[in-house]
């Protein structure tokens, strides 16, 4: 198993052009808010601190810094992190194996894994944790996107669609806009309000009685199995939602209307785990236990 620390100068070289970015910024900011409302107090004075930010949206002021560092020089070795690419062959069959899907240039799963031994190194400089945190509430959404777990088509951004009559790919819909259809816009307002719903949910409504389950095999200090559990959970929608007729189904085809509607209580539910999570993950890297 690849347990190493990543560091840029390994890996610069390595680094891959990507033009994805999990779930845009509406996704990533709604599942920080969500974490937001389950971390403990003393998660959050521990966040705060590391991220000097006091302010109600802590979490999800940060939670797209990780696609913007990775088009900088400087983070440009970070560029492979934000997925891993299944060699599955869906609809027929999904799944996905580290040792095969994990890239020499690294993946998702062995990111969530390191900045997580990072984020809990009290040796670290205060700069090391503010990025390994940042990182960290990044990369938990991009496990949850479906196509972020998937190798087809380059994640499905080789796959063209539309959307209410605009051009653009499968990979985008449901990053950007099936996400931003449904909340009415993209503002961090926007994410809070929908993280506002999702919560209540979680905590007394719809995912009440799921929400349990969705910790199960949560491991720090397995960090690997733990995310793969994650990602194999998103990677099986590719088939059952994402394209369960196959490409030619999707293809050239406007998605805004029967589609959509099948894939909303997806995404939904995919927000809802990652904030869960993220929230248990941090809980967990700070006192030792989900608190959930």
């Amino acid at each position: 198993m690849k347990t190493n620390i990543l560091f840029p100068s390994a890996l610069c070289s390595l680094a891959l052009i990507s033009g994805v970015s999990a779930w845009g910024d509406l996704g990533h900011e709604t599942i920080a808010y969500i974490a937001q409302n389950f971390v403990s107090s003393s998660t959050k004075s521990f966040c705060q601190g590391i991220l000097s930010d006091t302010s109600t949206s802590y979490l999800a002021n940060v939670a797209t810094w990780a696609d913007t560092f990775k088009y900088t020089s400087a983070g440009e070795y970070s560029q492979p992190f934000h997925f891993i690419d299944a060699q599955d062959n869906p609809p027929s069959s999904c799944g996905v194996n580290y040792d095969r899907d994990c890239g020499a240039g690294g993946c998702v799963v062995l990111a969530i894994s390191n900045y997580t031994q990072r984020l809990g190194d009290g040796r670290l400089s205060q700069a090391h944790l503010d990025e390994a945190l940042k990182y960290l509430v990044h990369f938990l959404g991009d496990i949850h996107q479906p196509l972020h777990d998937e190798n087809l088509d380059y994640g499905g951004n080789d796959i063209d669609v539309t959307f209410a009559g605009t051009t653009t790919n499968l990979h985008h819909i449901w990053d950007t806009n099936m996400p931003e259809k449904y909340a009415g816009g993209y503002s961090l307002s926007d994410a809070q309000t929908w993280a506002t719903s999702l919560t209540t949910s979680i905590k007394s409504g719809t995912y009440a009685s799921q929400r349990e389950s969705w910790l199960n095999g949560m491991d720090i200090s397995d960090a690997i199995t733990s995310s793969m559990l994650w990602a194999t959970d998103a990677n099986a929608y590719v088939c059952s939602t994402v394209m369960p007729n196959g490409v030619s189904a999707v293809e050239d085809t406007d998605l805004s209307g029967s589609y959509y509607e099948d894939a909303l209580p997806v995404i939904e539910l995919l927000f809802a785990q990652a904030g869960y999570r993220l929230a248990a993950w941090l809980n967990l890297i700070v006192t030792g236990s989900t608190g959930l």
